[in-house]
């Protein structure tokens, strides 16, 4: 009797590796408030945290024959100036002379006004660029992880029940994925 194959949903997949960098940073900054380590010490530190989580991630699901399956929503299709006019014009922005007296002050303050406003409605847009920029990121990094993941997990079928091949496979990737940022890290310190 053949066995049903576990599949994992990438969106869990996802906030289960946001989850685990989360716990990381905490943890490096916990053991670290009573050492003074550099930042190169912490930085090794939590990558070694994080492969050692996705070395252990992928031994156990290429041994138990777990899979993936895309269930993050897709986006639409944006064309460039959806948001924006192309009109090429600029707005400009030429503030009136105010003269002295009662008119120059009341308008003076209108100015003011007026301009606070613009500030609030400009941070507002800001704030929405901003979120939407992070929305962005996310979702850059969940193709990035769900990607990887599922081109390990399509070697599943071929080492369940095996954990010497899982082993090896996972050490590979976990190299692959993870040894090229050490590679950053020990070449900053050189070039240092």
């Amino acid at each position: 009797m053949k066995t049903k194959q576990l599949y994992l949903k990438g969106k869990s997949v996802f906030i289960v590796s946001l989850l685990v960098i989360g716990i990381t940073i905490l943890t490096v900054y916990l053991t670290g408030i009573n050492y003074n380590r550099s930042l190169t010490s912490n930085l090794n530190l939590s990558l070694s945290i994080i492969a050692s989580v996705l070395f252990l991630f992928m031994t156990y699901g290429l041994y138990t024959g777990i899979g993936l399956i895309d269930n993050f929503p897709k986006f639409r299709n944006f064309k460039s100036g959806d948001f924006i006019a192309n009109s090429g014009t600029e707005p400009t922005m030429e503030l009136p002379s105010v003269g002295d007296g009662i008119s120059g002050l009341i308008l003076s303050i209108l100015i003011w006004i007026a301009m606070s406003v613009l500030f609030v409605i400009l941070l507002i847009v800001l704030e929405a660029v901003f979120w939407f920029s992070l929305f962005i990121i996310l979702a850059m990094l969940y193709w990035i992880f769900f990607r990887a993941l599922k081109f390990v997990f399509n070697k599943s079928k071929d080492t369940k029940g095996d954990i010497g091949i899982s082993a090896v496979y996972s050490l590979t990737y976990t190299l692959l994925y993870v040894g090229w940022i050490f590679g950053i890290v020990y070449l900053t310190e050189i070039i240092k």
